[in-house]
């Protein structure tokens, strides 16, 4: 093929542009016909080529369309519907925002009352649309600066969107409006809320009380659920009012003394602290709470123990803040803590203490958990080493940090590979778990082709000798051996 005919059949903007305007104008509409994202997409252009209030119309037009829909989205149809959306987020924070803020802020208002009514009829268990949502939240503080509302007006719009928020669209808001909002419209949303804490709870007479299921502690009634969430809502918006305004103490005043000894409640409460300079209380919050012992002996909050090492450091405590760090690595085999540990020692010091660590890893008890850590390093050399010692410990249910394992270790370490894998096969076959025959199939023939490869199998069978064994264990498993053939 000639060399220049394939760089001009290249799909690109420049070749196709060689077309001329009107065999693109007739390519379009035969390729948007039946295609109802395609035309839609094609009339926000010719909408925006004229003015961005005709853009506008047309972006008002489909959102008032999306809303009136009552037909269920199911996985099939998702897709279409995220386009779509995204498509009308895009067109408001765009090119409408550009030449009018006023008229783009008012239509992301609109765009963002969609949410309840979307989530309500879609099947968005994949998440294609909730982080649409997200991002029109975050256009709203982009495009709320351009425009400049009144602050008190930004504040109601932002209450009233705060209590309208059941599926978390309006997650962050207050962060994202907080410079828009300024001091008077974040004092006028803290009022709001506070008001809304004092006003009096409303009870249905006893008849009246609607039954939406049972708990732990008996049936759980409408207006309970009702009445936690509007707790909830006051208390996250004024802890974010509070982050907004850098008010340490508005923040720690939603939590009672109980709920401030939580670990990850205290973790929260001493960054803040520490980073409004205030080290002694920031040491008193995190050691208000030390974890108490759990079952497992390598289960750690981490939270709490990264917020009680940037409190030591910050105290000038860097011994203590290193202990830490090696207490972290040491129980729950935590690669990031090793890490930081090993950056603050002195050259050569800290090629000795990762050759204790590591070793450390290969004696640890959790075979599994040690593999992942030597693999994910990387320390193939012991990861391999682990396996042929410890072989009798592989799980095969662990496929999580096998199959990487033994993509990791089949380049240099086939034998160790190959074990893996084996585990795998195993596992299947003797569970009956005929949904991973599949990924097994493919084990057994990677095990072929790896097996070649080594040298020696020492006491461990050969590939021919484990296949001869499989088929006389599992022959008549046909949807397995099917697969091979």
């Amino acid at each position: 093929m000639d060399i220049r005919m394939a760089k001009t059949t290249t799909l690109n903007a420049k070749n196709l542009e060689a077309l001329g305007a009107e065999r693109l104008a007739a390519l379009l509409i035969e390729i948007s016909t039946g295609d109802a994202v395609a035309k839609r997409r094609l009339r926000m252009e010719l909408a925006g080529a004229q003015s961005p209030a005709e853009l506008g119309k047309e972006v008002r037009k489909r959102l008032a369309a999306i809303a009136r829909a009552r037909s269920f989205v199911d996985w099939r149809g998702i897709k279409l519907l995220s386009a779509d959306l995204q498509a009308q987020r895009a067109a408001i924070a765009g090119a409408i925002a550009q030449r009018d803020p006023a008229e783009a802020l008012d239509l992301l208002w609109r765009f963002m009352e969609l949410a309840n009514p979307v989530f309500s009829r879609c099947d968005d268990s994949n998440g294609h649309i909730s982080p649409i949502f997200h991002l029109a939240c975050e256009d709203l503080g982009t495009i709320a600066v351009l425009a400049k509302p009144s602050p008190q007006a930004l504040a109601e719009q932002s209450f009233r969107a705060l209590l309208a928020n059941d599926y978390g669209q309006f997650d962050g808001l207050i962060t994202a409006l907080a410079k828009a909002l300024g001091k008077a419209g974040l004092d006028h949303l803290k009022q709001l809320m506070i008001d809304l804490s004092n006003r009096p709870v409303e009870k249905p007479a006893a008849k009246d009380r609607i039954k939406i299921g049972y708990g732990s502690a008996g049936p759980i009634y409408q207006d309970e659920i009702a009445e936690r969430s509007r707790v909830c809502t006051v208390k996250l918006a004024l802890q974010e009012i509070a982050d907004a305004q850098g008010d340490v103490d508005a923040f720690i005043a939603q939590y009672d003394a109980k709920t401030r000894k939580v670990p990850a409640i205290a973790a929260e409460i001493a960054q803040r602290l520490l980073t409004a300079g205030r080290l002694k209380e920031a040491w008193s919050a995190i050691e208000a709470a030390v974890p108490r012992q759990r079952d497992r002996e390598d289960w750690l909050d981490f939270e709490w123990e990264d917020a009680r090492i940037a409190v030591l450091e910050a105290l000038g405590r860097a011994t203590e803040a290193q202990e830490a760090r090696w207490h972290c690595f040491e129980r729950a085999l935590s690669p990031l803590h090793l890490r930081e540990y090993l950056k603050r020692l002195p050259d050569f010091d800290d090629v000795e203490a990762e050759e204790k660590a590591l070793d450390l890893v290969k004696q640890d008890k959790d075979f599994s958990r040690a593999l992942g850590f030597l693999i994910s390093w990387p320390d193939l050399n012991r990861a391999a080493a682990l396996v042929l010692e410890r072989a009798g410990e592989l799980d095969g249910d662990y496929y999580e940090v096998l199959t990487p394992a033994s993509e990791a270790l089949a380049g240099k370490h086939k034998l160790a590979a190959v074990l893996v894998l084996r585990a795998m096969i195993d596992f299947a076959l003797n569970q009956n778990r005929s949904s991973r025959y599949k990924h097994a199939a493919r084990h057994l023939l990677s095990c072929a082709s790896l097996s070649a490869g080594v040298e020696a199998f020492g006491g461990l069978e050969a590939h021919d000798a484990y296949v001869a064994r499989l088929r006389r264990e599992h022959g008549r498993k046909h949807s397995f051996w099917n697969l091979l053939t």
